[in-house]
């Protein structure tokens, strides 16, 4: 029989090695959602702040609704395809533990909606608000798989809205601003390997002098397999602004700029932890596992916990050049300051920190050209490249979303069906360069360790349906 004491003792022991249980490297690297429009898809969203070309440009650039001389309104969905296969090379199962299987593809098919509307009021004054989903992430392995201790599935949903007005100040220049709620609603699971835990239990009882030492052994042999499942869910909404300008260089060319700003966060939600039942044991050793078990239990038991996370800011340099009646040319460069994210921390209600992951993300540039082929008064070919690259260090890849550098492939189209309607669809291939992982989220005998590569790309299409009344 323990005492209080030792009872206290055992589950703090458990309670040290628990803290590895949460969703561990949450956010994923690259979780910005470039799929804000249809029509920008088929330039691989290249000039956006200056393209100025529908409603949905007011996104990238508020002080592109100048140049809409009619009320207008957009609506677009992507269908986005992630693909990340793993591939292992060496990984290590986690103690008292089978490896587990390769995940399957942990990628899968979302949409992403957008709707925008923009209200000209005179010559001098526009005001619109659009609504998008600028942040997401969905990734979701196999059971049992060998990276189950560090992520099962991950599930981020945001949604924006953003009203904004722009003013004219001479024919040729423009500006604009907005400001931006946001809400994020974020589901996080993986697994806890219990039997790990049983063994730390068994072991700090032995050197309290609770059980002998010899029984270790045979206890670790006796709860092999056990794994408990652990989901974390949380929400919250922030406020953000954004301000750009607009400037008619020229009858052929548009110089676009835009900033916004990041979002601070701190979300808050539950851990719903899952215990598993013990297995039939010998009469002798039954009471004296269900005492350990009970250790453990009161470890990992469900609750309150919060995070604190401040997502991004972003600017965007853009440039539009008519080159004749047929061709248009245009640039963006576009820059995000993702160093804001240097570790991910979930602290339970009671004050206990239950995890804190370093991410250590980096800021990123990304680069992006695209061309317009006017066939003729109603049909528009679009064709696009981009270079994006990932804020996330190799050191700190995440399974929750394998990414690397990438190199987008885009192509498009534009049908008037009137002076009033228009309708655009495009598609993107996007090749990510092979992530490489080597991960045991700091303890290899509770997590395992995750090393291999994987195989991963995007596909994306879409389509926006654009009235003008």
């Amino acid at each position: 029989m323990t005492t209080p004491f030792q009872r206290t003792r055992i589950a703090t022991a458990v309670a040290g090695i628990a803290l590895a249980l949460s969703a561990g490297q949450a956010f994923g690297a690259a979780f910005a959602l470039q799929e804000t429009s249809g029509s920008g898809l088929g330039n691989a969203f290249a000039g956006g702040a200056a393209a100025a070309e529908d409603a949905s440009g007011m996104w990238a650039n508020a002080a592109s609704m100048s140049k809409l001389t009619r009320n207008q309104i957009a609506g677009a969905v992507d269908a986005v395809k992630f693909k990340a296969e793993f591939n292992n090379n060496g990984s290590l199962p986690a103690l008292n533990q089978p490896l587990g299987n390769n995940g399957g593809d942990a990628g899968s098919w979302n949409a992403v909606p957008s709707v925008y509307a923009v209200f000209p009021i005179n010559q001098q004054w526009a005001f619109g608000v659009g609504v998008n989903v600028p942040f997401g992430l969905v990734t979701d392995y196999d059971g049992g798989w060998l990276g189950r201790y560090q992520a099962l599935k991950s599930d981020v949903k945001t949604l924006n809205v953003n009203p904004a007005v722009s003013f004219k100040i001479t024919d040729n220049f423009a500006i604009g601003a907005g400001v931006d709620y946001q809400h994020v609603k974020a589901t996080f699971s993986s697994n806890f390997n219990y039997s790990a835990g049983m063994a730390q239990a068994a072991t700090t009882a032995a050197g309290l002098g609770v059980i002998p030492p010899a029984l270790v052994p045979t206890i670790i042999a006796a709860t092999p397999g056990l794994d408990s499942y652990v989901n974390i869910t949380g929400d919250d909404y922030a406020w953000g602004w954004n301000i750009g300008l607009l400037w008619d260089v020229d009858k052929n060319m548009r110089i676009g700029a835009q900033y916004r700003s990041g979002f601070k966060y701190n979300i808050s939600g539950s851990v719903n932890i899952q215990n598993p039942a013990l297995p039939t044991l010998p009469p002798a050793l039954a009471p004296v596992v269900a005492g350990l078990a009970a250790n453990v239990n009161a470890a990992l038991f469900s609750g309150g916990v919060t995070a604190d996370i401040e997502f991004p800011s972003i600017t965007n340099a853009s440039v539009f050049y008519r080159l004749n009646d047929k061709w248009d040319l245009m640039g963006d460069i576009q820059y995000t300051h993702w160093s804001t994210i240097k570790n991910l921390t979930f602290v339970r209600t009671t004050g206990a920190v239950l995890n804190s992951t370093p991410e250590n993300f980096r800021n990123t540039w990304r680069y992006s050209v695209g061309v317009n082929y006017h066939y003729d008064d109603q049909w528009t070919i679009r064709a696009g490249y981009a270079y994006d690259q990932t804020p996330v260090n190799s050191t700190d890849l995440t399974p929750r979303l394998p990414d690397n550098n990438r190199n987008w492939l885009t192509i498009g189209g534009q049908y008037k069906w009137n002076r009033d309607l228009a309708i655009d669809v495009g598609f993107a291939y996007i090749w990510i360069s092979d992530p490489q992982i080597n991960q045991n989220a700091g303890n290899t005998a509770l997590n395992g360790q995750i090393k291999g590569s994987y195989s991963a790309n995007v596909q994306s299409y879409g389509a926006q349906l654009t009235y003008s009344f």
